[in-house]
């Protein structure tokens, strides 16, 4: 009901691509999810327990007024927390990778959209970082940098710049980016193969005709 009602895209976003031609689109790990998640039970802790020892020490002053601001008190602790946790998993269902053999599509958001596209012939660094949270649950996240890439905050997609978040494989990922890098030799939007398309070779009867030619313009 919630992805309704944000509109979040059920389907990944889409790339360019010849018929026959590679095209994957994946989410992050779940573990990310997970990953998240702990995060979530840190804050909530932390502040419902804060607000605990707060309602606390007020019914240790007045009984009367405690009692009285103790519903908005649960509601205050609650429904944050919902929320939060609802934001978690629509954030998750919103992010989506795209990878063609030519370029990389990043998805993300919740009720603004973001998407960010990088063509491989134009990256110059892709590196693999993770934190010992990350490395608790077996997760990385893929940095991919072209000319004038900025950092990002928040694990998006800045500028020049693409991240990819929450990959269980993550080497797998940089090597498959690094060789369709290696393979981007023209502009990546599919020049070469139109090149190829056009160049063909000479037949005999044209090779026929062209000695014809040279012996003609040799007698002369």
């Amino acid at each position: 009901m919630l992805s309704s009602l944000f509109k979040v895209p059920e389907h990944p976003p889409n790339l360019p691509v010849e018929p026959g031609d590679f095209i994957a689109s994946f989410h992050p790990s779940e573990r990310y999810l997970s990953y998240l998640k702990l995060y979530f039970w840190i804050l909530f802790v932390f502040i419902d327990v804060g607000l605990l020892i707060g309602w606390g020490a007020l019914y240790s002053a007045s009984q009367d007024l405690a009692l009285w601001l103790a519903l908005p008190f649960i509601i205050l602790a609650i429904v944050p927390d919902i929320v939060a946790y609802v934001m978690i998993h629509l954030r998750y269902d919103t992010m989506w990778y795209v990878m063609t053999d030519r370029s990389l599509r990043c998805r993300r958001g919740i009720w603004i959209i973001f998407e960010h596209t990088i063509t491989f012939e134009n990256v110059q660094n892709v590196h693999v970082k993770r934190g010992p949270v990350q490395y608790f649950f077996d997760i990385s996240t893929v940095v991919v940098e072209t000319a004038g890439a900025e950092t990002g905050g928040e694990g998006q997609s800045v500028g020049n710049q693409a991240i990819m978040e929450g990959l269980s494989n993550a080497d797998e990922i940089r090597e498959m980016i690094m060789s369709r890098v290696d393979m981007s030799k023209t502009a990546g939007l599919g020049d070469e193969r139109i090149h190829a398309q056009n160049t063909t070779a000479w037949s005999v009867a044209e090779m026929d005709a062209l000695r014809e030619i040279r012996d003609a313009v040799r007698d002369l």
